[in-house]
């Protein structure tokens, strides 16, 4: 084990953690939980993350979690899975995930329905939304307050899947420089939370993922209560031919 990589991995986790209890302290809205992404990072700085203490992980790729998870053994992580998920996969994220936080599509919610029915399992899972608009976006489409209506009559479609529990909702924002531009998209999720609440009052809707490396304080302060933060804690992604 690199114990210089160790303990660079622990104080950068330990300020983030600072950062963030800071942000709800002052905003009044409470700490967010924080999901370290290993998104690209090889297996070496992924043990030392681990070694440094942090216990909730999350990936973008199945397969490339599997293989994490995999070699880290009966090491007591919590892995969520964050990013979009192939219909394909789905019986990978059901094995693997103590949570979903990209949940966007009710083709996908039948398929991990089946997968996790078929082991017993029952997947918390967050509703991906697009309050951006961008094309690039993942996410039913929510950028549109006078169609929320219309959004809250398809997610009334995943009352059929009971091996899957709604607990609230994700997003990712447009990138900007100035990460106070962010601050719209996450009121607006705040919005669409309390309205779902109160249209769908049957299903879950306290947790919030949004926030990453780039505006994670933004996000605390509008009402996160999980953040994906990857390289502000585990360094930069090495190229890909550089992975382990």
């Amino acid at each position: 084990m690199n114990d210089t990589l160790v303990v660079s991995i622990r104080e950068r986790y330990q300020r983030v953690l600072g950062q963030i209890a800071e942000a709800g302290l002052r905003s009044g809205r409470g700490a967010a939980r924080l999901v370290v992404v290993t998104k690209s990072q090889p297996l070496e700085v992924v043990r030392a993350a681990v070694e440094a203490g942090i216990s909730l992980l999350g990936e973008n790729y199945a397969e490339e979690a599997v293989t994490k998870i995999t070699a880290l053994g009966q090491i007591a992580v919590e892995w969520h899975m964050i990013g979009h998920v192939q219909s394909r996969k789905a019986e990978v994220v059901a094995a693997h995930f103590s949570m979903l936080h990209s949940l966007d599509s009710l083709k996908l919610a039948a398929r991990l329905d089946r997968f996790c029915a078929e082991t017993g399992r029952t997947l918390p899972a967050l509703i991906e939304v697009n309050v951006s608009g961008e094309e690039s976006k993942f996410g039913f489409p929510a950028w549109d307050e006078t169609a929320w209506p219309d959004l809250a009559s398809t997610l009334a479609g995943l009352e059929q899947f009971p091996r899957l529990r709604v607990q609230g909702l994700m997003t990712m924002p447009p990138y900007f420089e100035d990460a106070e531009r962010t601050r719209p998209y996450f009121s607006r999720m705040r919005r669409l939370q309390e309205y779902l609440a109160g249209r769908l009052p049957h299903f879950g809707w306290a947790e919030l993922s949004m926030g990453t490396s780039a505006d994670f304080i933004a996000a605390v302060e509008e009402g996160a209560t999980f953040v994906r933060v990857g390289q502000a804690i585990l360094g930069p992604r090495p190229p890909k031919s550089e992975k382990v």
